[in-house]
């Protein structure tokens, strides 16, 4: 789609984190130049000043989990949605951090609560995504991995409560372990039993219309319609059609709705809002919500590119 050149300035004026996907994603820019842009996540902006908040160990915060949202787990959440290097020191303390003290090695997932008898679904495909980028090749996350295939439920997706019962998949967890599956993916290659649960996966996620009871029709929750950034681990329709995006999967017919949605949140003057809803924390200086977003303009744009044919589908 075309994008207004006042709109695409404003773009490239804003964070590194920002800029070089636009750079990638909107401008078709060579990769030489867009990943020169990447490596200046690390030195400037967002990015910088999260970095140096590192302590020496990995770790952010004094916690691996908790406190949220600044804990190391959703630190290097944050650090992987902006694009800090996959080759970064800084990320990959961090990622060994994360394994070496929530690998639950009794069923292969992670778990960072002393009170949790097995490991949580959710936790589990967000750190993959993290480990599989910034890690060092350890061989536990192909264990990560299987765990999250032995845990897809009879739907197609996936639920954090499902060994407390819980019988239908959670958009969150599902967007969750999709996004972890497709890092690992891109990094190790695409094993069949990977390729088919994340099928699966989308599939349930279509079925639902990215944010519909599949029953009723109605919307799930209004949350869901909104645009959040940073997401943590809420799913919202902007994550679930980036991943869709990020995967190359087909532009099935019933993506539409949730395309539409993010066309009519657009704003007159061409940009997005953040959306508020969300805990967030003054610690790190993003973007705030209910104003003009950079990274969610960034995404939405994309996201209707890809739809419109602009972008060929990922191999």
């Amino acid at each position: 789609m075309d994008v207004p050149d006042n709109i695409m300035q404003w773009l490239l004026e804003g964070d590194p984190g920002v800029r070089w996907q636009v750079l990638r994603d909107l401008c078709d820019a060579p990769e030489d130049e867009w990943r020169a842009a990447q490596a200046r996540v690390a030195g400037d902006g967002w990015g910088a000043h999260i970095l140096g908040l590192q302590a020496a160990d990995g770790s952010w915060s004094g916690g691996l989990y908790n406190p949220k949202w600044t804990s190391t787990f959703y630190t290097l959440l944050l650090l992987r949605d902006l694009g800090l290097s996959a080759g970064h020191g800084a990320g990959r303390r961090a990622a060994e951090l994360l394994l070496d003290r929530g690998f639950f090695a009794r069923d292969g997932g992670l778990n960072y609560t002393e009170s949790w008898k097995t490991s949580e679904t959710c936790v589990t495909g967000m750190g993959l995504a993290m480990i599989a980028r910034y890690g060092d090749g350890d061989a536990r996350v192909h264990r990560l991995a299987e765990h999250l295939l032995v845990e897809q439920m009879a739907d197609g997706g996936w639920n954090c409560q499902s060994r407390r019962g819980a019988t239908h998949a959670s958009f969150h967890t599902t967007i969750s372990v999709l996004e972890g599956l497709q890092e690992h993916a891109d990094r190790y290659g695409r094993s069949e039993p990977i390729v088919a649960a994340m099928d699966r996966g989308r599939e349930f996620l279509l079925v639902h219309r990215l944010f519909r009871s599949h029953t009723s029709g109605a919307v799930v929750s209004d949350a869901m319609t909104r645009l959040h950034f940073p997401a943590h681990w809420h799913y919202d329709v902007l994550r679930g059609l980036d991943h869709f995006r990020e995967a190359g999967a087909e532009r099935d017919e019933r993506l539409g709705d949730a395309i539409e949605l993010v066309r009519g949140r657009r704003r007159p003057e061409g940009w997005w809002r953040t959306a508020a809803g969300y805990v967030a924390t003054k610690k790190y200086d993003l973007e705030p919500a209910g104003q003009p977003g950079r990274m969610v303009t960034l995404k939405c744009l994309r996201v209707l590119r890809w739809w419109e044919g602009g972008q060929p589908a990922a191999t």
